[in-house]
Formats: structure tokens, C-alpha cells, sequence
């Protein structure tokens, strides 16, 4: 059935602020607006429509693109074509398919941005996996300058329940959050001007639950975006466009009938056909198309050997996490809180502090209160830290390089972590810049341009690994690792990104003996998660058939462990596993690129 979906220039549509009102993009629009003001023309709906003409003769081509001129960087040639092609031949329903790291989200912004200047849409909708939610709403500000969207995550947005939907024209949310029954009904209800799909394969089974909530929703334009949009069999394929243009690749039976060889789902016939009709909705760029080459990524290891009083604070905090993990009577909020220990432990001694306090303070966990207070006693104790050391004695080596080729940001997950370096840090004399998710917008973007033109360090909890760009600096240092590799990869994306130049360090500090190492030693010895393109892991991890957070996986491998052999084993295991994932990955790859080619260029 046809999209039913309503549009009218209403005097309620109040332009956004940071998108240029179409009266001043538009000759004489303005003259109209000051006849209306001054009683010349009968009414507010004669300039309406007389406004709506206006409108419609300056879209009526997309030639010039008015966004190219309202954003804050450049974009390559071949992303402008593609925002081109979905404007104008595709009348906004495409398929966004380049090869990994060609910049997708560039060209969704761009149309998105098109689309706000000439005030062609005003609803918008973009689903993405939970981790890409505040990478996206970051660049959509710092690139485009557009920063009316809200995200789930907002408290000004979860204040309002349900409703928040119909009330927040501008909205950023994770497929697993629209997909919730109460949250789909009113989402399904809502009219979209745009919908943009992030990890749009995640739409190949048409049975499933956010396939049917895509193709529910009430939408004008839709963009999907995917780097592999044929996985397992060309039904996939199928099933993406149909969502975008229903129809265009005729009934299910037909599709397979006319374009599936019998007997093997993956293996097309009737090319030239499939071509024509594939030609009318997708895009596709591959990095040998557009030579695009990336200068080489070097990890290093950096094992450490804990001092005493960390040691035994750290065996501590291991033990009672274990126990407390396996206790049935603690819920899931409390379980939360301890992996957040867990996690804290292997950053630093001063992390685990605050955490230790606050869960003592939990009702349902009394009978661990007098063992977390006397822990937090012990860490108040603590004041040096090995990896501190080793940091001290790595800066030393890099900044000395000198001549700007220095530069070196330094990631942690936690703000205590972050306080105690920093205090380290001024008594070593070393000049640095912090950055954490406290700022505010002003005061992350200034705190960006210290580090660009005056400091050689950036001290950064996560908050500048979603959406900032460093690629001005070549060295990057996790001073903790998160447990979900992908969290690592959008770190090392804020360096070793389009516009780097120079070869790029990544130093991974890890203390021996600890599930961070172990961590560390499966995606970096076994998976060489540190040679994919940027983007490659969430891919790699879809082909893991335990479908829980890689997050969630590591925790219950760890709190099962009988002994230190038992979770070697265990993780050698998940390991094997990774590379297996990861050759699955690497055929899907070559499928696509053996089925696509270069037939959806825009050259």
C-alpha cells in the first residue's frame, strides 16, 4: 500500500534556527513578506502560496547544491554526486552503499542539509545502532551546523515519556529504543519528512521486528545506508528496496522468479535488468574507485606490572565483583553498577573510589557493605599508579619529536581517571588540554583549538571519540580499554580518518593479569582489530551468532571462570570465534563487490 503522508505550509511552521529561512535564498520572497506585513496582499494564505510557488521553482533542481555553501568543511567530489543523485534522480529515496570509511554519513548530511535550507522537510528521524546515536547528533553539529536534534539519552526528551515522539520534530534514536512496543506505536503514528537508516542491513529479514517498523513508518523521503546490503542471499537485496520504493522489484515471488537462479540465493540472473531497476535507488563507491588512500596504522602494546598496593586492591575488587555478579538477590540496575567497578578497576585505583561508596550505599546490597566501604578505605590510600608511569615515559618519547609531530591524545572512559592524570600531568610540566562531556558546546570547541594551535596533549574522556576530528594529531594512547571493541574503533576514527596524513600510533596500555589484557590480546593478537578499515567492527561483530553485547559476552565469560586457565581458554575461545566473524565478513565483502562493482558509481 501506498505511504499516506500529509504535508502543508502552515503558519505554525516555524523555521529552524540554524537553517536559512527560504525567504532569503529565494529573490523577492522577502518583498512579499513586507506586502503582507503592510495589508498589500489579502492575507497570510495568499503569501503561502504565493511563498509555496516560490519554494517549488527553486527546487525544481538540484544542480546547485545551496549546502555546500552552509557547512563547515569540504566534502569530496564524489560525496557531492551521490547527495545529488538521491536529490534529484532518486527524488530522495536511496540506497547509500559505499565501501566502509567513504564517509555515508557525509552524504545523508548533505541531503538532510538540502533538504533544511530549502525548508523541504521538517521532520526528521534517524535510526542508528545505540553506539553511533551521539556520533551522529555530534557531527550533524560540527559539520553541517545543524544541532536542532534531540537523542533519546536527552533528559529533556525522556521527560515527556511516549509523547517526546510527536513533540520533537528533530529526533536521533537507536533502532533497539524505536523498536519497544510502547515507543513504535507512537512512532508508526507520527508523519516523517526524512528518515534516515544508520546500519541499514540490519533491515535484510523482512519477518523481523525493525524491518516491519522501517516500512511502517509514514515517511516522505527515506535514506538507507549500509556498506553490505546483500549478506546471505539476494532476498536481502529484495527486502531493502522495498522499503525504499515498494514495487520497484515487483512481488517476492516475481523478484526470485525473474532474478534468483533456482537453487542458489546469492547468484543473480538477468543482470542487466537488475542493474536498470538497482540504478533508479542505490549509490555505490568502492576505495579503490575513488583512490583512497589512508597512510599505515601501528598498534602497540604496552604491558604493565601493577604496583603491590594496586595489585591488591585489584585482586579485591575482582573477587567481590565475582561474587556479587553471581548473587541471584542482586537486580539488574545493581549488576550495572558493579561491571562499572569492574571496569573502573582496570582504568585506575582513584576510579573505583566514588563506585565503591555509592554501591555500599544500595539497600540490596548490605551484605557487601562493610567489604565496599573497606575497600573504598584502601583506595583512598593509593596515590600512584603504574600506568601513569609508563604514560610519563611514553609522553617523554613522543613529545620530544617535536615540530608539531608530537601531538598526542590520550583517552580515558572515566572523569576520576582523567582528574588523577591531570594532576600528574602539571607536576610533570606537561602543557595539555582537557576535554570531557561537562563541557559545553563553546567550550568543546575551543578546548579542540587549544589543542590544535597551542597544546601538544588532549586529555579526553570519551566524549572526543564520538564525532571530533583529530586528524591533525598522529598518536593515540587508551589509557583503559573499553570491553566493546567498537567503542575502541571510534577512537582511533577520530585520528586515522580522510584528511590524516601522516602514519598513526596507537599505544594500548594494559596491566598484566587483568581482564582488560586478556581483552586486549583477542582483538588486537587475534582479530588485528587494529588493521580493519574504521567501521569494519560493528560488521564483524554482526556475524557473531551470540547476538548479546560483545560488552555483556566478556563479563559472563569472566564471572564463570573456575581459574586464570579456565579464562584463558574461555577467551581463546571467543577469540576464535572473532576470526571466524571476521572471515565470514571478508566473504560477505567480496559478494558484494563481486555483485555490485563499480555498476553505481557516480562518476
Amino acid at each position: 500500500m501506498p505511504t499516506k503522508v500529509t504535508h502543508s505550509l502552515s503558519a505554525n511552521a516555524v523555521p529552524s534556527t540554524t537553517v536559512t529561512p527560504i525567504f532569503d535564498l529565494v529573490p523577492g520572497a522577502a518583498a512579499i513578506l513586507d506586502n503582507v506585513a503592510e495589508g498589500r496582499l489579502a492575507d497570510l494564505r495568499a503569501y503561502q502560496l504565493r511563498l509555496m510557488a516560490l519554494q517549488l521553482g527553486l527546487v525544481a533542481g538540484f544542480d546547485e547544491l545551496l549546502a555546500l555553501d552552509a557547512i563547515d568543511f569540504t566534502p569530496f567530489d564524489y560525496q557531492i554526486r551521490a547527495a545529488r543523485t538521491v536529490l534529484r534522480r532518486f527524488r530522495g529515496r536511496g540506497l547509500l552503499s559505499d565501501e566502509v570509511g567513504l564517509g555515508k554519513t557525509i552524504e545523508a548530511g548533505l541531503v538532510l542539509k538540502e533538504y533544511l535550507l530549502r525548508q523541504m522537510v521538517q521532520r526528521v528521524l534517524i535510526l542508528t545502532p545505540s553506539g553511533l546515536v551521539e556520533q551522529w547528533n555530534e557531527e550533524l553539529a560540527s559539520k553541517f551546523k545543524i544541532t536542532e536534534f534531540v537523542t533519546y539519552n536527552d533528559e529533556r526528551f525522556r521527560q515527556q515519556g511516549a509523547e517526546a515522539w510527536l513533540h520533537f520534530p528533530y529526533v536521533i534514536a537507536s533502532m533497539a529504543t524505536a523498536r519497544r512496543p510502547e515507543h513504535r506505536e507512537k512512532i508508526t503514528a507520527a508523519l516523517y519528512d526524512l528518515v534516515i537508516v544508520d546500519e541499514a542491513h540490519h533491515l535484510k529479514n523482512r519477518t523481523s521486528v525493525t524491518w516491519k517498523l522501517v516500512n511502517e513508518l509514514q515517511k516522505r523521503y527515506i535514506l538507507l545506508l549500509t556498506a553490505t546490503p546483500v549478506q546471505n542471499s539476494l532476498a536481502e537485496l529484495y527486502n531493502l528496496v522495498t522499503v525504499l520504493k515498494p514495487g520497484q522489484l515487483k512481488s517476492p515471488k516475481e523478484f526470485q522468479r525473474e532474478f534468483v537462479v533456482r537453487g542458489d540465493p546469492r547468484l543473480p540472473k538477468n543482470r542487466g535488468l537488475l542493474r536498470d531497476l538497482l540504478s533508479d535507488v542505490m549509490v555505490r563507491h568502492s576505495r579503490s574507485q575513488i583512490h583512497l588512500q589512508l597512510p599505515p596504522r601501528r598498534a602497540h602494546t604496552v604491558r604493565i606490572v601493577l604496583h603491590a598496593d594496586e595489585r591488591q586492591i585489584y585482586d579485591a575488587i575482582v573477587d567481590l565483583g565475582r561474587r556479587m555478579l553471581s548473587d541471584e538477590a542482586i537486580s539488574g540496575a545493581h549488576r550495572w553498577g558493579v561491571r562499572t567497578l569492574l571496569l573502573e578497576t582496570g582504568s585506575s585505583v582513584a576510579a573505583t573510589r566514588t563506585t565503591l561508596r555509592s554501591l555500599a550505599e544500595v539497600k540490596g546490597l548490605g551484605t557487601y557493605r562493610s567489604e565496599l566501604l573497606r575497600l573504598a578505605e584502601e583506595a583512598d590510600v593509593v596515590r600512584t599508579t603504574a600506568k601513569a608511569d609508563a604514560l610519563r615515559k611514553l609522553l617523554d618519547a613522543q613529545l620530544a619529536a617535536g615540530a608539531g609531530q608530537g601531538k598526542v591524545v590520550i583517552f580515558t572512559q572515566f572523569r576520576a581517571t582523567q582528574d588523577l592524570l591531570a594532576e600528574q600531568m602539571q607536576g610533570w610540566g606537561v602543557d595539555f588540554t582537557l576535554y570531557h562531556g561537562g563541557l559545553t558546546a563553546a567550550q568543546k570547541d575551543q578546548a579542540i583549538r587549544a589543542f590544535s594551535e597551542k597544546t601538544d596533549v588532549l586529555l579526553s574522556t570519551e566524549a572526543a571519540g564520538e564525532g571530533r576530528n583529530l586528524q591533525f594529531c598522529r598518536v593515540l594512547v587508551n589509557f583503559d580499554l573499553p570491553w566493546n571493541p567498537q567503542r575502541i574503533e571510534q577512537r582511533v576514527g577520530r585520528i586515522h580518518r580522510i584528511g590524516q596524513k601522516l602514519p598513526v600510533d596507537i599505544f594500548n596500555l594494559a596491566a598484566q593479569g587483568t581482564l582488560e589484557e586478556y581483552v586486549l590480546d583477542i582483538l588486537d593478537r587475534k582479530l588485528n582489530m587494529f588493521e580493519l578499515v574504521i567501521g569494519e567492527m560493528d560488521l564483524i561483530l554482526g556475524q557473531l551468532s551470540d547476538e548479546r553485547d560483545f560488552e555483556e559476552i566478556v563479563l559472563e565469560i569472566w564471572r564463570q571462570a573456575q581459574s586464570t586457565a579456565d579464562l584463558s581458554m574461555k577467551m581463546g575461545d571467543l577469540g576464535d570465534a572473532l576470526v571466524k566473524a571476521r572471515t565470514a565478513y571478508q566473504e560477505m565483502k567480496e559478494y558484494d563487490e563481486a555483485l555490485f562493482g563499480e555498476d553505481f558509481s557516480t562518476e
